[in-house]
Order: C-alpha cells, then structure tokens, then sequence
C-alpha cells in the first residue's frame, strides 16, 4: 500500500455511484486525493477499495458521478482544527460521524438548496489512519451524488 491514501466512506450514495463508473465517457485524469478542491468532477472507482490515493477527474460536462463542493478539517467535538492536529487518529467511526454533520452542513452553501430538500446525495472520503499519521492528513473531502445516474453539469448554484 501506497502512503498518504485515504479511507472510502462506503455509503449508499457512493455505492450507486460505483455501478455508474462503466457508463463514463472519457477525458479523465488522475487526480491525487491530496489535490481535489471544491468544483472538480469525478467518476466513482470502479471497484470498492479501503483506501484511494487518487481519483478520476473528468470535466463537468462529461458524465459524472460525483463533484467535490467541500472540503473540512476535521474538528473534536468542541475542540478546534489545531487541536486535531496535535491529537491521535480518531477512528472511522468519529470522523464518518464529523464527516456527515459537516458535509451536511456545507451542502447548502454549494448547491443552493437545503440537503433535506434536495434530490442530490452526498458522501465523503475519510482520512486513513495511515495519512492521518505520515501526511498530517486532516482533511474531510465531500462530493455531491446521484442514486442512479450521472450527472453532466455542476450542481453549483443549481438548487436541485
């Protein structure tokens, strides 16, 4: 295994997003995890893996499964990110929990309508123990999702 990867969230709107990789058209690049920012477009990986070193980016107005709107430091509970960054790695199920709460919370903002109101999904990639401790890697990364099929715009400021 590769250092600095991160760990896959599997939740349903990733794992539907995963039977959608095959139905991409190309012009993808390899993106680093480390590298992503909010408004990059992606194609689910083909096949469920713990830990991702990269990404395929394709442009927004090819068929996508997925598009990064946030990305957030992870924060303790009533701590602050400098204080994550001093602290041990949490574990999945403290970050999967911060993850939901915090991509929740941003989702608003980008897309334009309240997660609850939406039709879009979102999901997350996690930091892995291992980047957590070889990279300093804090950081929650959120893309909003469909459930059964691809999108080929961006949904910012879309308010779908």
């Amino acid at each position: 295994m590769l250092p600095g990867r991160r760990m896959a969230s599997v939740v349903l709107a990733l794992a539907a997003g995963l039977l959608l990789a095959a139905c991409s058209s190309g012009g993808s690049s390899s993106t680093s995890v480390f590298d992503v920012k909010p408004g990059q477009c992606f194609v689910a990986p083909s096949e469920v893996k713990a830990e991702l070193s990269n990404l395929s980016q394709v442009p927004c107005t090819k068929q996508h499964t997925q598009e990064a709107y946030a990305l957030v430091t992870y924060q303790a509970a009533g701590g602050s990110a400098a204080s994550a960054d001093a602290g041990t790695y949490p574990g999945p199920d403290v970050l999967d929990k911060f993850a939901k709460g915090a991509c929740a919370q941003h989702f608003t903002a980008y897309v334009g309508v309240d997660y609850l109101e939406s039709k879009l999904y979102f999901t997350y990639l996690l930091p892995s123990a291992r980047s957590w401790e070889q990279d300093n890697d804090r950081t929650v990364i959120c893309f909003v999702t469909t459930t059964g099929g691809t999108m080929t715009t961006s949904v910012k400021g879309s308010k779908k």
